[in-house]
C-alpha cells in the first residue's frame, strides 16, 4: 500500500467537525476560537494516536485561515492547504525527542522574535515536549513569560509529569482521552465503507480492541488487514495476523464454572499450558467477558445486534446471576494481581478458578438451605478476594441460605477502591492522588474520597483531581462528581499501602530464597562470601 493511500494519512481529520471523539476539548478550543479569547500557549496531553498532534494542526489552521480566526477554517485558502500539506512557513513543528538540547530551543525562540512571513501567527507545535532537557525549559519559559503577541506555543505529550510547574502553570492544558472500541468500530465501519471495503464486524471489533484507545494504531492495524486480505476483510484472517487467540475456551470455562465441573476447568488450564497461552492475559481477558456479561444483563443494547458472540454472552447472562458476575469479576481482577506471587503462573490461574468454583458451590448450596463451615475472616492482604462490611464471620451452624446471599450482596453493594484503581487508566499525579486514598462514600453521580493527611499537598492539585474525576465519568458513563477530603485511612488499606506490602513481601521472600540456597550457603562456609545487605531484589 503506497504512502498516499495509508489509511492513517487519508483519513485523518481536517477540521474539528471530522474529529471522533475528544468533544471536551473540540467545544473548548472552538468557544475560544468563536469568542476569540486566545492563550498563547495550549498543552494537550494523552496517550499515542488520540489526536494531539491533529488537533494541533487544525488549530493552527483555525488561527490562520485567510477568512479570518475560525472554529470552522475553510481548508481551500493558501493557508489552510499550505497546513494540510506540510508546507506552511509559520507553522514550525519539533520533536522534542530529537532536539532535547537548550542549543535547539534557543534557535527556535530566537526565531520567534520575527513577525509572522504570511501568516496570522506563528505556530510552535512541540512534540513529546516532556523530552526537553532542564534548560531548554528554563529557555522556553522566559518567552512563555513574555510571549509576543504574534506567536502560539503548542505543546503536546504523552507524560506531562516530567513537565516543570513553572511550564504547566503558564499554558492551558487539555487532557485527550484514549477512544472507546465501540467509537473506533464505528469510525471504522464508516472508513471501509468509504473506501468500498467488504468487511465482517467481527474483524472490526479485534482491530478496535487491539489498538487500545489509539484511533491512529486502529487504522493502521486495518492497513496491514487490508494488505493481508484478498478482498474482504474477515474476521479469522484479522485473528491469525494479530496473533489473537479463539477466546471460545473462556466461555467454556464460565459453563464448566456453572456445572461446578471443576475437573473440566483443570482440563482447561491444561490445554491453556499445551497451547502457551499466557495464563495473566486469559485472566486480563476473562474480566473483560464478566464486564460484557453484566452489561447484556443490565443493558443488553449495549451488545450490539451483531455481535458475534452475543448469544453465548446472552447464555451466560441468563445463567449466572447479578451477583455471581460480580463476584467472580473481582476474583479475576484479583487473580491477576496476585498471579506473581503465586509459585508459578499456572497455580495462580486454577487457584483463581478454584475460588470462583469454591464461591459458586456455596451459592448452590445455599440455595437448598444447607449450612457451610465457619468463612474464614477476610484480611487486608494484598488482594482481599471477598469485602467485608466489619469482618465478622458466619456461625458455623448459621444457615448458609441467609449467609452467603448477605456477603455476595456485600460484594455489589461496597466498592472495592482497590479493585477499581486497577481498572482506571491513571498515569502520574491522578495516580498518586488515587493510590493515597480510601473510598469514604460513592452515591447518586458522588464520589467522596478521604486523603491520607501526610498526603495534604495532593489536594490542591487540580490538574489531577480532574483527570480523576473525568477518568472515573469514563468508567461509569455518566458524570461523576469527585470530592476529595482529608481523612484517616488507618481502617482501610490505601492502594498505595497495599503496594507497600505487597513490595516488601516479595523481597523478603527473595532475601529468604537467597539465604536458604544451597549454593550461597555453600559459597559463604567454604569460602567465605558474604551477602552484601541491599543487593537482592526480586525478579
Amino acid at each position: 500500500m503506497s504512502a498516499t493511500s495509508v489509511l492513517a494519512r487519508k483519513w485523518r481529520p481536517k477540521n474539528f467537525a471530522q474529529l471522533a471523539g475528544q468533544e471536551h476539548v473540540v467545544q473548548a478550543l472552538t468557544n475560544a476560537l468563536s469568542q476569540n479569547r486566545l492563550h498563547h500557549a495550549y498543552l494537550f496531553t494523552g496517550t499515542r494516536g488520540v489526536g494531539k498532534t491533529t488537533i494541533a494542526r487544525i488549530f493552527a489552521k483555525s488561527l490562520n485561515c485567510e477568512s479570518g480566526v475560525t472554529a470552522t477554517p475553510c481548508g481551500v485558502c493558501g493557508a489552510c492547504t499550505e497546513i494540510d500539506s506540510g508546507r506552511f512557513v509559520d507553522l514550525i513543528e519539533l520533536d522534542a525527542a530529537s532536539n532535547t538540547q537548550v542549543d535547539n530551543m534557543r534557535e527556535l525562540l530566537e526565531s520567534a522574535l520575527y513577525a509572522p512571513t504570511s501568516g496570522r501567527f506563528k505556530v510552535y507545535i512541540i512534540d513529546e515536549v516532556h523530552m526537553l532537557s532542564k534548560s531548554a525549559f528554563n529557555a522556553m519559559l522566559k518567552t512563555l513569560e513574555e510571549p509576543p503577541s504574534h506567536v502560539k506555543f503548542i505543546l503536546a505529550t504523552t507524560d506531562p509529569q516530567k513537565i516543570p510547574v513553572t511550564v504547566l502553570s503558564r499554558c492551558l492544558q487539555f487532557n485527550l482521552k484514549q477512544m472507546p472500541p465501540a467509537l473506533i468500530l464505528s469510525h471504522l465501519q464508516y472508513v471501509l465503507g468509504q473506501e468500498n471495503i467488504p468487511f465482517e464486524n467481527g474483524a472490526l471489533n479485534l482491530v478496535a480492541r487491539a489498538a487500545q484507545g489509539s484511533m491512529r494504531d486502529a487504522l493502521s492495524l486495518m492497513d496491514q488487514a487490508i494488505a493481508y486480505s484478498s478482498g474482504k476483510v474477515d474476521e479469522s484472517l484479522v485473528r491469525t495476523m494479530l496473533g489473537a487467540i479463539d477466546q471460545g475456551y473462556l466461555f467454556d470455562l464460565l459453563q464448566l464454572l456453572h456445572a461446578g465441573d471443576g475437573a473440566g476447568l483443570l482440563r482447561i488450564a491444561d490445554d491453556m499450558a499445551i497451547r502457551s497461552i499466557a495464563f495473566e492475559a486469559a485472566l486480563q481477558d476473562l474480566a473483560t467477558l464478566l464486564h460484557r456479561i453484566a452489561l447484556a444483563q443490565t443493558i443488553p443494547q449495549a451488545i450490539a445486534d451483531d455481535e458475534p458472540e452475543r448469544v453465548r454472552l446472552m447464555e451466560l447472562a441468563q445463567q449466572f446471576s447479578p451477583e455471581e458476575i460480580q463476584l467472580n469479576y473481582q476474583i479475576a481482577i484479583h487473580g491477576r494481581n496476585e498471579i506473581d506471587l503465586a509459585p508459578d503462573e499456572y497455580a495462580g490461574f486454577t487457584m483463581t478458578l478454584l475460588r470462583m468454583l469454591a464461591f459458586a458451590t456455596q451459592a448452590t448450596t445455599a440455595s437448598v438451605g444447607q449450612p457451610v463451615p465457619r468463612a474464614m475472616p477476610v484480611k487486608s492482604s494484598p488482594a482481599p478476594i471477598v469485602p467485608s462490611d466489619s469482618g465478622r464471620v458466619a456461625a458455623e451452624h448459621t444457615p448458609v441460605k441467609q449467609a452467603v446471599p448477605t456477603r455476595i450482596a456485600a460484594v455489589s453493594a461496597d466498592l472495592d477502591w482497590n479493585t477499581l484503581l486497577s481498572q482506571l487508566n491513571l498515569q502520574g499525579m491522578a495516580k498518586e492522588l488515587a493510590k493515597n486514598c480510601v473510598l469514604a462514600s460513592f452515591t447518586e453521580g458522588r464520589m467522596v474520597l478521604n486523603l491520607a493527611p501526610q498526603f495534604k499537598h495532593m489536594q490542591s492539585n487540580k490538574v489531577a483531581q480532574d483527570k480523576l474525576q473525568s477518568t472515573l465519568s469514563d468508567y461509569f458513563a455518566k458524570p461523576i462528581r469527585l470530592i476529595v477530603e482529608l481523612g484517616a485511612t488507618k481502617d482501610v488499606a490505601t492502594p498505595a499501602a497495599v503496594e507497600q506490602q505487597v513490595r516488601q513481601t516479595r523481597q523478603q521472600q527473595a532475601e529468604d530464597a537467597i539465604k536458604q540456597d544451597v549454593f550461597v550457603r555453600e559459597a559463604q562456609s567454604k569460602l567465605g562470601a558474604q551477602l552484601i545487605e541491599g543487593s537482592i531484589r526480586p525478579v
